[in-house]
This record gives C-alpha cells, structure tokens and sequence, in this order.
C-alpha cells in the first residue's frame, strides 16, 4: 500500500497554475517566469479545449483534496473556495462557447498578445532574443484567434457589431501608430543593435499578422455580425456576473441599489458644485468649469511623475497609520499606457518576485493637459491605496496562502471593489477635502453607480424608474444608456463612447466597482460590530488584504470574522 500523501487544496491550486502557465506563458509572464517570455498561448479552440481540460481535472483533485485531514484549516478552505468558485464560472463560459465571439475594445485575449509585450523583462541581449521569438510567434496566436472567431460564425456566436468595429479601429492603431510603422516596431526598435535585423524582420511580421486580422474583421466577419443584437440579455449576463462577481447575484436588487447609489451622490454632488460654480444648474456644469479654469498639469511627462509623486505621497502618510507596508510593497511605478489602449488608466501587478514592480498606466487619448480633479482619487483607486496595497500585498504574502490565491485566482469585483473602497477610504481619512478633488471623487463615484445602472438595465433591457430624471418609464437600450453615461459624466464623449463599447465587451465586469465596494464597507461595518471599540482598522485592513481574493458573498463572510 502506499502511504504518498495526497495534496490538500493549496497544493492542488498551485499545481494548477504550473499547469496553466505551461498553457499560457503570457500568465507565465505576469508572474515573472522568464521562461514563458518567448511564448503565445495557442488562442485556437483546440487550445480553449485544452484550458477546459486542466480546469475539469483540477476540480476532480479539489475533490480528493477536500477530504484529506487538514483540509478544513481556515488557510485551506479559503483556497478550495476559491478555487473551486472560480474554475465552475471559467468553466460555465468555456462551455457556452464564449471564447468563440471574444471581441471588443479591451481585455480580449488578442488585446494579451499585445500587452504581455510591455511587461517581457527586455534589460539583456538575451531577454530581447526571447522578445525576437515572441514576436515570431504573433501571426500563430492571432491565427489561432481568428480560428475561433471563424468557428464562432459558423455555429451563429455572433460578437456585438459595435465592439468589432472598435476593435477593428484598434487594429489600425496597432499596424501603424503614426510614424509609418506598427506598435511591434515601435516597441522592438528599443532592442539592441547585435539583435537589430532579427527583431525587425519579427516585428514586421506580426505587424503584418495585425493586418490580416483587421482585414478579415473588417471585410469577413464585421459583414456576417451586422443585425446581431449589441446587448447579451438576461442568461448570458447572469453568466459573465457570476465570472465577474464570484457569485450569483440578484441582478433586479443589484439594479435597484445602482439607482439609490445614483440619488445618493447626486445630492452630495450638488452641495459640492456649490462651492466651486455657486448657482450651477448641474454638478457637470461646475466640472465643466474646472476643465477651463481648475488645476491642470502640463505635459505627458509631467503628469505621469506627478502621479508617481501623489502615490508616493500617499504611502509615506498611510504607512505607519492605516496600515502597515512591507518595503517591496511600497514600490510602485507610475507609466504612460501605449497608444491603442482603451481609455479608461489601469494597473499591472508585480512579477512574483517584486524583479517588476506594480505598475499604473494612464492612456492620454492625445491629450497634453490633465485636469487635477479627474486624476486624485483615480489614482488612489489605480495605484495607493487601491490595486497596488492590494495586489502587491497579494504577492508578498503567497507563502502564507497558495500561489493561486495570489497571482491568478482574482475575482474582478473583489479587486474593484477594494479600490473603490479605497477611494472612499481617501475621503473618510481627509485627503479630499479640496473642493476641486472632492467634486471629481464624487464624480467618480456617480460613474461606478451608472455602470450598475446602464450594464444591467441595457443588457437586461430593464424599465428606467418613474422618479428617474432621466427617460422615466422608457425601457434600456445602448443609445439610450450612452446619453444616460454621458449627461451624468465629466468625461469627454470619446471616453464615455469608449465606456459604454467596453460593457458591451465584457458585460458584468463594470458592475463589481460599486457591488465589490459595498461588499467591503458591510465586511468592516459586521467586523466594527462584532469588536465594539478594540477595533483596530490598521490591523483589520492587513488581515483583509492579506487573505487572497474571494467572491462577493464569500468575501463578506470572511471579512466579518476579521
């Protein structure tokens, strides 16, 4: 007989990544393997499949796992929740055949193929041969890509026609950035001159491969998507909120509680506005105000080191008092987003080994001048304290949880919402009290509570409420939700167009800001409760950040008990 211990479910889930990135060298290369930096995932269904595969044998060891001694240790049964949460939803999507009509404007596995570029380690002659192979590998995964999309026609999975033709837009902006040639060249003239022939000739060719995929989305597959429905309707959006959320939520009371969250802030809003445009008919009238005559900075330059100085300002006066920063956590870089992005900033993790730290990215849009007041609180939520504390703290702590539990196994609305709740934490703390930057987190705040809105009542085609001031009585449609984004937004119509493009992308997702927010403030409300006055909110804000990420309803639970 033998008496080979069996894994527990740390040991299952860590297993699991190893597998995965052997599957997928671009999560490789999030995590720092520096032996996935010359590779592309194949994005073909025979690769899906072969995704699907690892996942369905992963949860049959879960099972074995779960009954081992040892494997109701709270460290353990926090994993193999999330595990097991997470591979079902990914596996509910797979076998929809989601991955077959995978377009849109951001967080496709095209747009990955482009992305892991910016963080391949590219300091050697050796790092950039592998950065020449990896490029040689572009055409393959496109292809791959472009397989599924053309498996996805014939069994009528038809993309929504407004993302395919922004991503097709993208793809212009990838094959030629302005200068005459693509981004991969741009990106590849950085390399040395003994590699220089090589990562030309690479560069050339998947700039080529981009072209191809555009012309065949543009002259193939956009055709046979026209007339399809933009929005995914009540089954497929309960299917990516669960993906998104980590939970099955009541998407008619998740809708109703965007609508008070939005009567809400309205009223904080105004009160607001009246310090800055005194008589100001609307809060976006005085925001208007501020983009002529409020704080700007000046230059692309300028503005990405002064947002490296607000998060550096920021950990300096929050280490010590609300929580307590390990010296590779307290690096974060502050980076300006490469063009063809989508507009909205956004932030990379560190590898596992902090060899690349966590970094935040801001799309200029072309712009040269950035108003103050839209950029303090994003920040907090991008950088410190909101992704970077979380993320980074993630990484720092994987000894004390599974590596999954710190690298891949994230759910987006956990994430999203501790950064939401950052931001609010900034105000609570009094780092907002400037009117400028109070009206622009309120503003903030009033996007995350419209995107409950008009993700769910557009994709569900929900009834706009009587006390709306806004369409009362009129039932969601796109147009209809765009107006809506836009008349209640300081952003400029390209990024509200951009917004509204991205949920129609990945529906679901925009929704877990204000939800995974909520979920926060009631796990620190049921934790303040149960602890009276020896709560301590530095030591609760450790202990959260520092026990992986978990779905909504499992989240709240565990962090009641902190």
């Amino acid at each position: 007989m033998s008496d080979t211990k069996s894994p527990l479910p740390r040991e299952v889930a860590d297993r699991y990544v190893d597998d995965l990135i052997a599957l997928d060298p671009v999560t490789g290369t999030y995590l720092g393997v520096k032996e996935s930096s010359s590779r592309l995932p194949d994005l073909s269904p025979a690769g899906q499949a072969a995704v699907a595969d690892l996942q369905r044998a992963t949860l049959a060891r879960l099972d074995e796992a779960e009954r081992q001694p040892g494997a109701d240790s709270g460290i353990e049964r926090r994993c193999a929740r999330l595990l097991r949460e997470r591979l079902t939803a990914e596996l509910a999507v797979h076998e929809a055949d989601e991955g077959l009509r995978a377009v849109g404007n951001l967080g496709t596995v095209a747009h990955s193929v482009r992305e892991v570029f910016s963080v391949t380690p590219d300091e050697t002659e050796e790092d950039w041969a592998a950065i020449a192979e990896r490029l040689r590998a572009v055409p393959g995964a496109l292809e791959g890509y472009r397989e599924s999309l053309a498996l996805g026609l014939e069994r009528k999975l038809y993309a929504a026609p407004r993302p395919t033709a922004t991503f097709a837009g993208q793809l212009t902006e990838w094959a030629d950035t302005g200068q005459g040639r693509g981004w991969f060249e741009d990106f590849a003239a950085k390399g040395p001159d003994a590699l220089r022939a090589e990562l030309d000739q690479a560069a050339r060719g998947a700039t080529a491969a981009v072209v191809e995929l555009r012309d065949w989305l543009r002259d193939v597959y956009a055709p046979q998507v026209q007339g399809a429905p933009d929005t995914v309707g009540r089954e497929r959006y309960a299917r990516w909120s669960r993906y998104y959320n980590g939970t099955d939520l009541d998407l008619d009371e998740a809708y109703a509680y965007g609508w008070s969250e939005f009567h809400r802030i309205l009223g904080e809003m105004k009160q607001e506005a009246e310090k800055i445009l005194p008589g100001a008919a609307t809060p976006w009238q005085a925001l208007a105000h501020l983009d002529e005559h409020g704080r700007h900075i000046e230059g692309v330059e300028e503005v990405r080191a002064w947002l490296q100085g607000l998060m550096d300002e920021a950990i300096e006066k929050l280490d010590g008092t609300h929580f307590e920063l390990a010296e590779p956590v307290r690096k974060v870089e502050s980076c300006i987003a490469p063009p063809g992005s989508a507009a909205a900033p956004y932030y990379t993790s560190p590898s596992e080994d902090f060899s690349r730290p966590g970094r935040t990215w801001l799309p200029t849009m072309g712009a040269t001048r950035f108003p103050v007041y839209d950029l303090v609180s994003t920040w907090y939520h991008e950088g410190v304290p909101g992704h970077h504390l979380q993320l980074a703290q993630w990484t720092y702590v994987a000894g004390n949880l599974s590596r999954y539990q710190a690298t891949i196994g994230l759910v987006s609305a956990n994430a999203e919402g501790w950064a939401l709740y950052a931001e609010r934490l900034m105000d609570e703390l009094g780092f907002l009290t400037d009117p400028e930057q109070r009206l622009g987190y309120l503003d903030a705040q009033m996007m995350r509570a419209a995107r409950v809105i008009v993700d769910i009542g557009m994709h569900l085609e929900l009834e706009i409420p009587a006390n709306s001031p806004f369409h009362p009585g009129e039932r969601w449609t796109p147009e209809l939700a765009q107006e809506f984004f836009g008349a209640h937004s300081s952003r400029p119509a390209e990024f509200v167009e951009s917004e509204l493009t991205r949920y129609l992308t990945i529906p679901g997702q925009a929704i877990g800001y204000k939800l995974g927010e909520r979920a926060w403030l009631l796990g620190r409300e049921n934790a303040r409760s149960r602890h009276g006055d020896a709560f301590d909110l530095k030591a609760w804000h450790m202990a959260a950040l520092s026990q992986g990420s978990l779905g909504l309803d499992d989240l709240v639970d565990e962090l009641s008990q902190l």
